[in-house]
């Protein structure tokens, strides 16, 4: 049987034709959707133009706990564990009749109190004393102190912790301290010129490690639209905020010779010519899975793939934290991307279809690195939570007002979350405040033993 080339021609122009008017009417049917209200898989919750009511079933289930859970109560203190103890008396006359009281019991009651947040003004007296013998003079030194610093290391700490860790604005803590802006901003960039010197052997430390994450976020400086880009491990975060996002900035970190480990990244092409293995995250390959199946919902090809290849991106995300021996962990791992790549090499009409397909077959050397190393995971949370509490801070703070703030922001936010993550059962800030007390003793002491500290043992 004859086929006319110039009909068979035609009729694959009529397919593509069909599957692009197919993807314009979903795009059409987005953008009305927008008129609505914000809607997507990336709209955050509280943009949401609507809440669904809660299963009948979740909404008539009872408090309380379960069965044979053992409840937490109040504690109460006792005289060893009580930071102070008071003796409150009602006095020896009785308020009614002004009789003679006399005692029955004494009862305890726990109550935890907060002292005053105010700064503490305080006046050393600061002893100078000569030898008799080689008339050499010794001055004392302000304890917890910087040189040259009108605050102590206590507040210094303090308010380092409350911006650059919990991204409370500069604004309110002058509220709350009685510390004006510009010395807050005097604090932060002398504490800046300490630490700087650190962010070489952070971006060593972060360079060794077998497995790293990177991620990035909008972050505006001065006005102007820039970037804050975050390098982190399980121990090291790392903080640059640049006004660019090009690749420059990852290569900057990881330099041109080849690195040990792999890192894990969304396909951003930024970080593609790397020296060093690469893993995509599975997170943002699932998002556009989704997108796909939304976006074509009356096409039974394109429900069929992602109703198969859903679950299984999902369990490969999942099998990272299954507590399973690691036998068990890579035969699993084998399994899914077997079925995984099976999926992805069988035969589609859909275009869509076809270019998800096209990831899987032409970066697979960069999609599964988690079969090969328990270590590295599918996804890149880890970086994704890191990056949060800069994304909050961007809500409330707006971004940097100078080059300076940026990189002082850049240091101590790298420092401060590097710590966190090796600072054990102590808080943040008491480490934080002995390390500034160390510099205190000796402006010239090595911090980098103090910041890259010991591994905590539930590491």
């Amino acid at each position: 049987m004859a086929y006319c080339e110039a009909c068979i021609d035609k009729d694959l122009k009529i397919a593509k034709l069909e599957e692009t008017i197919k993807g314009l009417k979903a795009k059409l049917r987005y953008r009305e959707r927008k008129e609505e209200g914000p809607f997507g898989l990336s709209t955050p919750s509280s943009k949401v133009p609507f809440k669904e009511n809660a299963l009948e079933e979740n909404a008539k289930k009872k408090g309380g706990g379960v069965p044979g859970h053992k409840g937490h109560g109040r504690g109460a203190h006792t005289e060893e564990s009580a930071d102070r103890i008071i003796d409150q008396d009602i006095g020896a006359i009785c308020p009614d009749c002004g009789g003679l009281l006399t005692m029955k019991e004494v009862r305890d009651r726990t109550v935890i109190e907060s002292t005053p947040s105010r700064p503490e003004k305080i006046l050393y007296h600061l002893s100078v004393k000569e030898c008799k013998n080689c008339h050499r003079v010794f001055r004392a030194k302000a304890p917890s102190v910087l040189p040259k610093s009108l605050y102590g290391n206590q507040i210094s700490a303090q308010i380092a912790v409350m911006h650059y860790f919990h991204g409370i604005t500069m604004g309110r803590i002058t509220e709350m301290t009685g510390i004006s802006l510009g010395t807050l901003i005097d604090i932060f960039h002398r504490l800046r010129r300490h630490f700087e010197p650190l962010m070489e052997t952070l971006k060593s430390t972060y360079r060794q490690d077998p497995v790293k994450h990177a991620d990035e976020t909008s972050w505006r400086n001065d006005g102007r639209s820039g970037y804050a880009w975050l390098f982190c491990t399980a121990l090291v975060s790392i903080f640059l905020f640049k006004n660019t996002r090009s690749s420059s900035v990852p290569k900057g970190l990881f330099g041109q010779e080849g690195l040990p480990g792999v890192l894990v990244v969304d396909r951003y092409n930024g970080y593609n010519k790397l020296p060093l293995k690469l893993q995509y995250c599975y997170a943002h390959l699932l998002r556009d899975l989704e997108k796909l199946g939304k976006d074509f919902l009356d096409e039974e090809e394109v429900r069929s793939f992602t109703a198969i290849l859903i679950p299984l991106l999902s369990q490969a995300m999942h099998l990272h934290s299954q507590k399973v021996s690691d036998e068990e962990y890579y035969r699993k791992a084998k399994e899914l991307k077997k079925e995984i790549m099976k999926v992805c090499r069988s035969p589609a009409h859909h275009l869509g279809i076809r270019s998800f397909q096209d990831i899987f077959i032409t970066h697979e050397d960069r999609l599964f690195h988690w079969v090969e190393d328990r270590r590295v995971p599918a996804h890149n949370n880890r970086a994704e939570r890191d990056l949060r509490p800069t994304v909050i801070a961007r809500k409330v703070s707006f971004g940097s007002s100078s080059d300076a703030g940026a990189e002082t922001r850049s240091v101590l936010m790298s420092v401060l979350h590097t710590l966190n993550k090796r600072r054990g059962e102590q808080s943040l800030e008491s480490v934080f405040k002995e390390i500034l007390d160390e510099i205190a003793k000796n402006p010239k002491a090595d911090l980098i033993p103090l910041v890259i500290r010991p591994l905590p043992n539930s590491l």
